[in-house]
């Protein structure tokens, strides 16, 4: 996606050779057209999956999922990061760490909206570590569901989530890779 390259280059910004900031894009506003044209791209990639369910981890990735959900004429669930006094019991609960928020968290799904008849859709907007990612993915697999790949925004090749995703024969497709963010310039792999 040439579009969400240059949208990252104009509007995102390096915060250090790790970590890049993408708040206008996706993690704080959003561009609906951007988002749905995401979307579009994710269930152009899938359809042939037969998803019934897109799931996501709260909450950037809500946007994207949404879209991709919409295209695919399908509902969205996303994980949960925080209990609250109407959050179901019932739930399926992974503990992950969070690398951008240095801190532990635990992630739920009800088991109302995942179960093993599903053929789950994952998408998320940002892979680095991926410790979200394999807790979403042990969510699923407790479940049953099966699990017909990952879409990702973006792709930070430099750190190992990708890589681990991949290694355990999952389909992961990215729509942006970034091999490097050293010396405050963003480099995307081709």
């Amino acid at each position: 996606m040439e579009l969400l390259k240059q949208r990252i280059l104009s509007e995102g910004s390096v915060v250090n050779d790790q970590v890049l900031k993408v708040d206008a894009l996706l993690n704080h506003q959003v561009d609906p057209e951007l988002i749905m044209e995401m979307g579009r791209e994710f269930a152009r990639r899938f359809r042939e999956e037969r998803i019934t369910r897109v799931i996501t981890v709260e909450s950037s990735g809500i946007s994207v999922a949404f879209a991709t959900a919409l295209e695919l004429g399908v509902p969205m669930v996303f994980a949960r990061r925080k209990k609250s006094v109407t959050t179901d019991s019932d739930a399926y609960c992974e503990r992950v760490p969070s690398f951008t928020k240095g801190i532990v968290t635990d992630i739920m799904v009800s088991k109302k909206f995942l179960n093993a008849d599903d053929r789950v859709l994952f998408v998320d907007d940002i892979i680095a570590n991926g410790d979200a990612a394999q807790g979403l993915v042990r969510i699923i697999r407790t479940a049953g569901a099966h699990l017909a790949g990952m879409g990702v925004v973006l792709e930070k090749t430099f750190q190992a989530g990708g890589a681990a995703i991949r290694e355990q024969g999952i389909r992961l497709e990215t729509l942006v890779k970034i091999s490097s963010l050293s010396d405050q310039t963003i480099r995307f792999e081709d």
